[in-house]
Formats: structure tokens, C-alpha cells, sequence
């Protein structure tokens, strides 16, 4: 049987408790942490009126993180798949010659 963890994470003033597999523990507090510290450098940096506007800007700033991360992920793969096309047609013309 599966073990689950209770842990309590605080983001944004807020305690949010939660039951998870020990596996997800280390992630999680990693993860609360850097939204901790974004939240701060939001409130550092800019005029912001209330928590919702500091935590939506968490929010965009990890989920554009995440599609720079696909997009990046991409563009490695295309080129990935090119180089090995041109590899390809360099054993095709050697084995053929």
C-alpha cells in the first residue's frame, strides 16, 4: 500500500495542506520556494495592488518559461533531425560510390 505524506506548503500568505507520495515532497517545497521568491521580487520591483495581481504574474512568468523550454526543445530537434539527414546522405553517397 501506498504511503502519502501530509505536508503544509505557504505561498502568498495562504497554507495550502496537502497529501502527496513521498516522491513529490522534495519538488513541491522546491517549487513553493520559487514562487516565494518570485512573489518577493515582484513586490520588490513593481507597484503591485494585491496578491492576485503578484501571483498572476508568477504564473506567467513559469508558464512562458515552460513554452520557451518546448519551443527551445523544438528548434534542437529540427535541428538534431537535419544533422542527421545530412549525415545520412553522407554515408548514402560513401556506400554507394
Amino acid at each position: 500500500m501506498d504511503q502519502k505524506l501530509k505536508i503544509k506548503l505557504t505561498i502568498a500568505d495562504r497554507v495550502y495542506p496537502l497529501t502527496i507520495d513521498p516522491s513529490q515532497e522534495e519538488g513541491l517545497r522546491k517549487a513553493a520556494k520559487n514562487i516565494e521568491d518570485l512573489i518577493k521580487k515582484f513586490e520588490k520591483n513593481y507597484a503591485v495592488r494585491d496578491k492576485q495581481d503578484v501571483l498572476a504574474m508568477c504564473a506567467l512568468q513559469f508558464a512562458s518559461q515552460l513554452e520557451q523550454q518546448s519551443i527551445d526543445e523544438d528548434n534542437d530537434n529540427v535541428e538534431a533531425i537535419d544533422r542527421l539527414k545530412s549525415l545520412n546522405q553522407i554515408l548514402l553517397q560513401h556506400f554507394n560510390s
